[in-house]
């Protein structure tokens, strides 16, 4: 990609958050989410041009939303905002753009739908449609080592992972082999997903494995476009040493839990594989697609949908509920705290016992 359009690329990313960078896990849901790339201005819009984004993001609607009575309920909302004149005096594009997904969001309560506005020229749909297809390692993910924000043992052998978002699988694989033979010998695993702001399902599957012993089913994605719904199993063949089911998994999460992290941590409760701990998360469930307006404006699509095929639905709109709710600030501390309880119970010696009460006091 030349210099023109890795910059423009970069402007560009905050409209495909939901299906490539936001596997960076630094960025939140969409209604909290800042704009990435380089600063940029506003722009002055006309009628012209909010007559055509309008007309771009019904078009889209109606042909991608996974739910097609809900896009033709988000048409009827935008015609009828436009024919009152609710559009007809804003001149901002980063005005209109907000004003488009908070409407978009008022109809579905889709929390993925929504629109943005770049002041630089948006690349083509094609070369999205291919960046989606085959991500590569930009230099946004490996500046934020894929996700992995820390890999480490806590004392008395916790292992503990925090990851900020699934990576393309292809390339989470060689990190994650590494974080978790570090992870290995470890008593019991927290994993934190507080900020973990989604990404690649298949990632999610892939760090799923290293905690099942047996072939496992996760949740399935439905597509509109094929009309086809993939399951989402555990994989046979792993890069680290497989973690298995004996012992405890902690999941942290938390209001910016999201997207596929909410995939991750709903497959786990469902299947009785971790405690989760926390607050309930944003309520993402719709996988989606970036597509573009015009030269300043694109949106991101849902185009498919998670089910869970032990509760045959999903989270979207409500979030993943914690099995023990506090303030996520205080879920690390908590699961530590869950962990050397257990550990002192049926600790014989004085001295260690001692030592695990002293912790305790710390934590508590």
């Amino acid at each position: 990609m030349n210099t023109f359009l890795k910059a423009a690329a970069a402007a560009f990313s905050a409209m495909i958050v939901a299906v490539v960078l936001i596997a960076t896990g630094v960025m939140p849901s969409p209604l909290q989410m800042p704009r990435r790339g380089p600063p940029q201005n506003d722009m002055v819009i006309d009628e012209a041009m909010r007559t055509e984004v309008l007309e771009r993001l019904i078009a889209n609607v109606n042909g991608f939303y996974v739910f097609e009575k809900q896009a033709a309920a988000v048409e009827k909302d935008l015609r009828g905002r436009q024919q009152r004149g609710e559009y007809a005096t804003i001149t901002s594009a980063e005005e209109f753009a907000a004003t488009l997904t908070a409407d978009l969001q008022r109809v579905t309560g889709d929390r993925h739908l929504h629109v943005d506005y770049s002041e630089a020229i948006t690349p083509s749909q094609a070369q999205t449609d291919a960046e989606e297809a085959a991500p590569t390692d930009s230099e946004d993910l490996r500046r934020r080592n894929h996700g992995f924000e820390r890999v480490e043992r806590l004392p008395f052998n916790i292992g503990y992972l925090d990851l900020r978002g699934f990576a393309p699988a292809d390339l989470l694989a060689n990190k994650l082999a590494a974080a978790m033979t570090l992870l290995a010998d470890t008593r019991a695993l927290v994993i934190d997903l507080r900020a973990n702001g989604g990404g690649d399902p298949r990632a999610v599957a892939l760090l799923a494995s290293y905690l099942f012993d047996e072939p496992t089913r996760l949740n399935d994605i439905f597509e509109r476009g094929s009309n086809v719904t993939q399951q989402y199993w555990t994989t046979d063949t792993l890069a680290g040493p497989r973690y298995g089911v004996a012992r405890k998994v902690y999941l942290l999460i938390g209001n910016d839990t999201f997207s596929a992290a909410e995939d991750f941590a709903y497959a786990l409760k469902n299947l009785g594989r971790a405690t989760l701990i926390g607050a309930s998360t944003g309520g993402g469930a719709h996988p989606a697609t970036a597509r573009r307006l015009n030269d300043h404006f694109g949106a991101i699509v849902p185009t498919g949908r998670s089910i869970s095929p032990i509760t045959h639905t999903d989270w979207e709109g409500v979030g993943v509920v914690p099995d023990i709710a506090i303030d996520a600030d205080d879920a690390l501390a908590h699961a530590q705290i869950l962990i050397l309880e257990k550990l002192l119970a049926g600790e014989a010696t004085p001295h260690a016992a001692e030592q695990l009460q002293h912790r305790l006091a710390e934590l508590r």
